[in-house]
């Protein structure tokens, strides 16, 4: 019917970047996409419609980005991630494209404001923290670098919760941002691939023949994508972001609810939509276990599937994969996938086992976020088995493969047996996904050069035995676009005006500012965009909380996922021992500061929500007392995410990088602040060692215990109680806590929180406090000292250009999986 070959088809020709064409367009879409009257339009209307021109122009790049690959036979690299924590994407696609000025020309002719309508674009719920964010970056930087890349998630309807206060304490409310639909994304339902729970594994062959395995699932259920473009830097490349959507086989039980049965009858329908509602699902409970288990692996054969099915379609055969494919495993959420290729491999592809282990392993990398052992998930054999029976069976083939190898090959003792196993017998039989991750890879990266250090005689000692040559380091990146360009456009105008364009296109083209870090004239233009940045940051807090912030006072920031070992509890407990001396001094010359905090708990997680609570209760009675004179206040910033953050940490002086040293892998919030102008005080944790290195020593504030000097204080016996009777402040400070001073309406809040610092003090906070507060002062000493101050931070912003995830994003494409 259609004898139109490739080469006929017509080329679009480019759009227009002109003003008035681009203002006739968003009209265009305004009428027959939305349709609605320019007259009548609301704001979400004209975002909606800008969306949609922006993403037109985006469209034209993204297909001639998977033309490139098709035609040169490009490595394609795929990232798994259980996050992406993208944010506001409207403002990170037009200045990637270079139309942020005609953009904004175009909506001004039309009476529109875009950074009114920019606001009102909802976050995308769809990660926590960290690992989220640094996968974001990530994505960015892949499309910037022109390394070929898909992302593979899922797509939550509420993902993370959203976060009020209630009297102080945490509530959780379900994040509505798909509420009334998402311009960016695309529906595939060409891509949709069936995912089984359950049921059981039946042999298939006699005794002549290699038996072949069949897995035989209970449920099925169908995983949809739904694609949103990922745009790089001057639209050098356009990559996809591909979640995944969870839906029922037949949707309705039609004879159960003609039966009367309406609840019954969508029992099949609730149960696949649960997959994909919210992110970390609670796994306290055995049900919350299995829904996790559930959500990893949908996402996770879901994208094998769809991996297989692309290279297929390119090459007609799987052998050479690994030369044209490379997936990461962002932490140990995607590790099943190692036994799902296995699978498909063997059972599906008819791949003899060896063969299929050689290029699942060549063909995967695997990233580790973490030290601490709970971290690395585990989970029940028997939950395992139940869920996932056939891969059950592989990890146990595996194992005996590795087993057999460590001690036949390497002579391993019974000890260093039992830590590798990728079965844990310890108690409860459990599956270790970090030690599967780890054994199913070519390439074990750490994210910063002290965590990687840390990994080899820690969590993965044996196993780096074992396998000498696979442990890497991959320090962290940020994106410079977002962490400067956009979210601090009075300092990148600064720049560019100080030193040039050269920076927009390599972040370590910076340096050269360092030779104005002591150039007054700069300083006090430095000086003024922070101030700026402070300004627009207390007007939100004023806007969202009634509170009243001076910007002249030091912007104090902490903001990151509340966890005891980040040690918000350290600072708040330093701030009341801070009041307590303003008080008790009055006469002295404190400076004024505001400390801001921001971040989620783990609905679960008891400490950390009555952390917060602690944080909001102090916050009460110091902004209430006169009797600091406005020298202190406290604020607890409510729903932290992406566009939160792109206020805050333009707008602060200092940045608190105060985990406890050897449990932070490595940080981004850390780069961020530095990047903006910010000086850090940190342990020597995690990017902070770097950071150090890179700023230099003068440039940041190191206080505490060293990684190794808190494994010996463990090993040895710590006895915090005799550090407290020492340090007159920590000790009357945390009697106020204790005794209800904070906590009038229940002396016994915290009784038992800081009964945990008396008693072990696991994070080290009574250990490090002297040394904290006493880095303090020396920031209240700099902080008096405005050229000297500046001189630092200018250093700071000049010197962070190293951690950009473009560095980061080379380094994996170069070493780890050679493509790009």
């Amino acid at each position: 019917m259609n004898n139109l070959t490739k080469a006929d088809l017509p080329v679009p020709a480019p759009r227009s970047s002109r003003p008035e064409i681009l203002a006739e367009e968003i009209i265009e879409r305004l009428t027959y996409r939305i349709g609605k009257d320019a007259k009548v339009a609301k704001p979400h209307d004209w975002l909606t419609a800008t969306i949609l021109v922006i993403r037109d122009r985006v469209i034209d790049k993204w297909m001639e980005s998977t033309r490139r690959v098709y035609e040169t036979g490009a490595k394609r690299v795929y990232y798994l991630s259980l996050e992406f924590l993208i944010g506001r994407l409207m403002r990170d696609a037009v200045s990637n494209l270079g139309l942020m000025e005609e953009i904004t020309n175009a909506l001004s002719s039309l009476g529109v404001d875009i950074r009114v309508i920019a606001g009102l674009e909802p976050d995308a719920a769809l990660g926590n923290g960290g690992l989220g964010r640094l996968a974001a970056c990530f994505m960015e930087s892949m499309a910037t670098v022109d390394v070929p890349a898909y992302g593979y998630g899922i797509r939550y309807v509420h993902g993370l919760f959203r976060q009020q206060m209630a009297d102080g304490w945490q509530v959780e409310l379900p994040e509505t941002w798909l509420a009334h639909g998402n311009p960016w994304e695309f529906e595939r339902q060409e891509s949709s691939y069936e995912i089984g729970f359950g049921g059981g594994v039946e042999t298939v062959g006699g005794h002549d023949d290699q038996p072949r395995y069949v897995w035989k699932p209970a449920e099925r259920v169908i995983a949809t994508a739904f694609d949103t473009p990922v745009v790089g830097w001057r639209a050098k490349r356009v990559n996809t972001l591909r979640l995944w959507s969870a839906q029922p086989i037949d949707p309705i039980l039609l004879d159960a609810f003609n039966a009367g049965d309406h609840i019954g009858a969508l029992r099949e329908s609730n149960k696949a939509e649960s997959l994909t509602r919210v992110l970390y699902p609670a796994d306290a409970t055995p049900a919350g276990q299995e829904l996790r288990l559930r959500q990893e692996f949908f996402f996770s054969s879901a994208s094998l599937q769809d991996i297989l099915r692309r290279h297929l379609q390119q090459y007609d055969d799987l052998t050479n994969l690994a030369d044209k494919v490379a997936i990461q495993l962002n932490d140990t959420h995607p590790a099943v996938s190692v036994t799902e290729m296995m699978r498909l491999l063997v059972d599906v592809h008819g791949f003899e086992f060896d063969k299929a282990w050689d290029i699942t392993r060549n063909t995967f990398g695997y990233t580790n976020h973490t030290l601490l052992p709970e971290a690395l998930e585990s989970w029940p054999v028997p939950l395992f088995e139940r869920l996932l029976p056939r891969h059950m069976q592989i990890i146990y083939a595996i194992n005996a493969k590795i087993l057999v190898e460590a001690r036949k090959a390497r002579n391993f003792s019974d000890t260093e047996i039992r830590s590798i196993s990728l079965i844990d017998e310890n108690g409860d039989r459990r599956v270790r996904m970090g030690n599967l991750a780890f054994v199913g890879s070519h390439s074990i990266n750490g994210v910063s050069a002290l965590h990687t250090d840390l990994m080899k005689v820690t969590v993965f000692a044996d196993l780096h035995k074992l396998y000498p040559d696979r442990i890497n380091n991959k320090t962290n990146g940020i994106t410079p676009r977002r962490w400067l360009m956009q979210c601090n456009p009075g300092l990148t105008s600064l720049v560019r005006e100080t030193i040039g364009d050269a920076f927009l296109d390599d972040a370590e083209q910076l340096k050269p500012l360092d030779q104005f870090a002591r150039d007054s004239a700069f300083q006090q233009k430095f000086a003024a965009v922070k101030r700026a940045n402070k300004v627009q940051l207390s007007n939100l807090v004023a806007s969202r909380m009634g509170i009243k912030l001076d910007p002249n006072a030091m912007f104090d920031i902490q903001i990151k996922r509340i966890h005891e070992y980040k040690r918000q509890l350290l600072n708040i407990i330093e701030t009341v021992a801070l009041y307590d001396q303003i008080r008790s001094h009055p006469e002295l010359d404190w400076q004024p500061r505001v400390k801001l905090f921001a971040g989620k708990a783990a609905p679960s997680y008891h400490n950390a929500k009555l952390i917060i609570k602690l944080i909001n209760d102090v916050a009460r009675v110091i902004n209430n007392d006169p009797s600091v004179r406005g020298l202190l206040k406290v604020v607890f910033v409510p729903n932290y995410n992406v566009s939160l953050a792109e206020v805050m940490v333009p707008a602060a002086d200092l940045s608190e990088q105060i985990s406890t040293a050897g449990m932070e892998a490595s940080g981004t919030g850390n780069m961020k602040f530095g990047l903006n102008g910010a000086l850090t005080i940190g342990t020597l944790d995690g990017a902070n060692v770097e950071m150090r290195d890179n700023v230099g020593e003068d440039n940041i504030i190191i206080f505490g215990l060293k990684a190794d000097e808190v494994a010996n204080l463990r090993g040895d016996g710590h006895d915090p109680r005799a550090v407290i009777e020492r340090s007159r402040e920590l000790a009357q400070a945390l009697s106020a806590i204790a005794s209800g001073v904070f906590s009038p309406d229940d002396r016994n809040r915290y009784t038992a929180l800081i009964e945990g610092i008396y008693s072990h003090d696991w994070f080290m906070v009574a250990a490090d406090f002297d040394a904290y507060a006493s880095a303090q002062r020396e920031v209240d000493i700099l902080w008096a000292n405005p050229s000297e101050w500046y001189a630092k931070t200018i250093n700071n912003t000049a010197r962070m250009g190293w951690f950009s995830s473009d560095r980061t994003i080379r380094q994996y494409a170069k070493e780890i999986w050679r493509a790009g």
